[in-house]
């Protein structure tokens, strides 16, 4: 377990206690405890099974701990009133596997929703940041498509756009290159980092893509389904140069043997 930091993080946007998830009687995973540092690339990742997605709904309020607990630059989600519980939420992004695009809307009603429904701006202003949005994802002047008229890797990309229309300080993407050939997961890859990059935004990505997580991770937590817990944490390069541990070797170099 030498791999795993201290607690306790300067700079950290997120940080996980002790963290305990269950459903019911049955627990999936304990004992979690690591942080997110502002401006990280953090992977989450582990074998089928292990809790990455679940442990992604606990990072974004969507399913309350069974034990432990998780703050935002201090703050507790879970344990604070419910004006404050919104004022952390509308400091999320997050972009889910399918995209979760409206079909029966074009790209640019899409991105101008949570715009429409969080913010009093003018729908005018609202136009002109959902092209801006658009564009910074290589999507401008497809504003008026559906997302049934463009491939899998530009709805992710639109996607993207959505959760990105608030500023959010924080981006969750739940296995991005999920349905996506390899050229257009490195397109997106590519995409993520450049963001990181220029908005210096803090990204958390639950993904088994080996090519994706070295190519982006600038930190990571590896769940383990057997003993339902972290069992590493660090940089995915210095973990796959590093760590001693059998599962954690076998897992990083997968496609090599």
């Amino acid at each position: 377990m030498c791999e795993i930091p201290s607690k306790n993080s300067q700079n950290a946007i997120i940080e996980v206690h002790d963290l305990k998830m269950a459903y019911g009687s049955f627990v999936l995973m304990q004992d979690l405890s690591f942080s997110v540092k502002r401006g990280d690339i953090f992977i989450i990742m582990g074998g089928s099974g292990c809790g990455k997605s679940t442990l992604l709904k606990h990072l974004v309020g969507l399913k309350a701990p069974a034990g432990g607990r998780i703050t935002y630059e201090g703050a507790s989600y879970w344990e604070s009133p419910e004006e404050e519980q919104e004022k952390i939420k509308r400091r999320f992004g997050i972009l889910f596997q399918s995209g979760a695009l409206w079909s029966s809307m074009t790209l640019a009603e899409n991105v101008a929703l949570p715009l429409e429904q969080y913010t009093s701006l003018p729908p005018a202003q609202i136009r002109e940041l959902v092209s801006f949005k658009l564009s910074l994802v290589g999507l401008g002047g497809f504003e008026d498509f559906y997302p049934a008229e463009i491939s899998g890797g530009m709805k992710k990309r639109a996607g993207l756009a959505r959760a990105m229309a608030l500023d959010p300080d924080l981006l969750f993407f739940d296995e991005p290159s999920a349905g996506l050939d390899p050229v257009s997961a490195r397109l997106l890859d590519d995409l993520i980092i450049e963001l990181s990059e220029s908005l210096g935004t803090t990204v958390v990505v639950v993904t088994h893509e080996l090519a994706s997580i070295f190519a982006i991770g600038s930190n990571s937590v590896f769940l383990d389904a057997d003993t339902k817990t972290m069992i590493a944490a660090g940089a995915p390069k210095q973990l796959l140069q590093a760590s001693t541990d059998p599962k954690v070797i076998s897992f990083l170099t997968r496609g090599e043997r």
